[in-house]
């Protein structure tokens, strides 16, 4: 069956980085675009990143474009994301996606970025 485990995340304060790792099984991670997305308390999923399967394009959210780096690793079906200049806003749990709807995803892990 499908597995995600996100993990990297943890507590950092503002302008700190973290890198984040979704290893992924179940399915042929090669051929699918995934995503980051990310869930603040109290509010509902926002997408975060995604970088296609094929020419691995990159996309951002504006709120993370030149700060976030997304890339992957096939050959270690695993999935990154890279974050710099973190703010207290990017403080939520965060999760990878292998599906459009983001209604598969993993634990999630917890990124808190605070002084």
């Amino acid at each position: 069956q499908v597995q995600l485990v996100e993990s990297g995340g943890g507590l950092v304060q503002p302008g700190g980085s973290l890198r984040l790792s979704c290893a992924a099984s179940g399915f042929i991670f090669s051929i699918y675009t995934m995503s980051w997305v990310r869930q603040a308390p109290g509010k509902g999923l926002e997408w975060v990143s995604t970088i296609n399967s094929g020419d691995g394009t990159t996309k951002y959210a504006d709120s993370v474009k030149g700060r976030f780096t997304i890339s992957r690793d096939n050959a270690k079906n695993t999935l990154y994301l890279q974050m710099n200049s973190l703010k207290p806003e990017d403080t939520a749990v965060y999760y990878c996606t292998h599906r459009r709807d983001w209604s598969s995803r993993g634990q999630g892990t917890q990124v808190t970025v605070s002084s």
